[in-house]
């Protein structure tokens, strides 16, 4: 390229490279007067040869092959290992629907402890997360030249290892909830297995002791012969809602310090609604709606008693009779409270809880016969006839007959003629 000024000619330096030939040439001209011989001399200079500059790149290409090899090596890893996870996911799924499948016609009797199965989803959990390491390092070990480890794969290995872990913790929480219901299951087997027990255990001391075939349905008396919470009589009979009412009943006992509970009527939300107890060194109390009077009445010389107690809920007005004797009365005891239906009767065992949760130290202690309810206020002639056996009145709400009366935890019923001299002497 020529360049005219200051009557000069310049020609710039330029490089030719021809085609494959390594070899290249650089031509350089200087600038001469006007008045000279215009012909520049031409000056051939050696050029730094091709064959560096190729080598170069030629390093280069292979450098970023290389790399794009070791990536490619590296994904194909992920990739297996993934396939690995996903398998060892599967394999425990299999083993638990194995594990169902072999053992289903005996879990419903027998509970299988899960705990060895959930060690081992455990232990698979915890090796994912060492992967999980383990493939963050490989990342590192794959930054080679600057290259770096595709985010897109990371993201998907992570979310992947995310969902593993979920489903292998959703796994731990419903062995854990199968867990629990076969204990339930087998816990209430166990009850209906102890029901079936008492009941032939309580069969076969009627008949060892002649307790069956009594003369009369009321001829008889339950006995709870220790101070436990698993002896006791339960009414089959529930109470409907009562505005007043008299409970009378004969009863035995030498138990000290205190008989304990006769028997206690609980309903739901309300475990205290009916109780006649005497436990500890109190004195024998009556209890309605968990308002509490104390009575006048001795019950722990052994002799047989016949005991009656009458309320009404207008003004709360009671009234305890021992042996036909009229002992103590009063009013102002739970007043306006009907008595609500739909509870439970037990004999001998005072209830924490409606139907259960008994307690040793206030259970009764003797023998216990003729327990009837009434839902009114009977008259004192009428108590006093019952005391003295000149007449009987069975209950209206609740009667004492052999039907009516289930005993459980060894309790049992035996024979009794009531109002013959052994019943005062025995």
């Amino acid at each position: 390229m020529l360049h005219l000024a200051a009557g000069l000619i310049c020609v710039y330096a330029c490089v030719v490279v021809y085609g494959q030939d390594e070899k290249g040439e650089r031509f350089l001209c200087t600038a001469v007067p006007i008045d000279k011989d215009t012909s520049c001399p031409v000056q051939t200079l050696p050029f730094q040869s091709a064959t560096g500059q190729e080598e170069e790149l030629r390093n280069t290409v292979m450098q970023l092959r290389e790399t794009i090899l070791q990536q490619k090596e590296t994904i194909v890893n992920q990739l297996g290992t993934i396939k690995e996870l996903t398998s060892k996911l599967s394999r425990c799924e299999s083993d638990i629907e194995s594990f169902r499948e072999n053992n289903k016609d005996t879990m419903d009797d027998v509970p299988k402890d899960p705990n060895d199965t959930i060690d081992v989803l455990g232990k698979t959990m915890q090796s994912l997360k060492d992967r999980l390491e383990n493939l963050e390092q490989q990342q590192i070990r794959a930054n080679i030249s600057g290259a770096s480890f595709p985010n897109e794969l990371r993201t998907l290995l992570q979310r992947r290892l995310e969902d593993l872990e979920n489903q292998l913790l959703k796994k731990v929480n419903d062995l854990e909830a199968e867990k629990s219901q076969l204990y339930n299951d087998t816990a209430a087997h166990h009850q209906r297995t102890d029901n079936t027990l008492n009941s032939l255990m309580n069969r076969i001391s009627e008949l060892e002791k002649g307790g069956a075939g009594f003369k009369s349905p009321e001829s008889f008396k339950i006995s709870l012969p220790l101070r436990t919470n698993y002896l006791f009589g339960q009414v089959k009979k529930s109470l409907p809602e009562m505005y007043a009412f008299t409970i009378c009943m004969w009863l035995k006992s030498s138990a000290s310090p205190g008989i304990g509970t006769p028997f206690s009527y609980g309903v739901p939300g309300q475990a205290n609604e009916i109780v006649l107890i005497e436990w500890g060194n109190n004195p024998v109390e009556l209890i309605i709606n968990d308002k509490v009077v104390q009575l006048p009445l001795s019950l722990s010389d052994g002799r047989w008693h016949h005991v009656c107690i009458t309320w009404t809920t207008r003004d709360g007005l009671w009234e305890a009779y021992q042996d036909g004797q009229r002992l103590g009365s009063g009013e102002n005891l739970a007043p306006w409270h009907p008595i609500k239906p739909g509870g439970v009767l037990i004999l001998g065992q005072e209830q924490d809880v409606v139907g259960g949760r008994f307690d040793a130290n206030q259970a009764f202690v003797g023998d216990l016969s003729h327990f009837n309810i009434w839902d009114r206020v009977l008259r004192s002639t009428d108590i006093i006839a019952m005391s003295n056996c000149s007449s009987y009145i069975s209950g209206n709400v609740v009667a004492w007959v052999d039907s009516n009366i289930e005993v459980f935890g060894g309790a049992s019923k035996l024979p009794l003629k009531l109002c013959e001299d052994q019943l005062f002497d025995s």
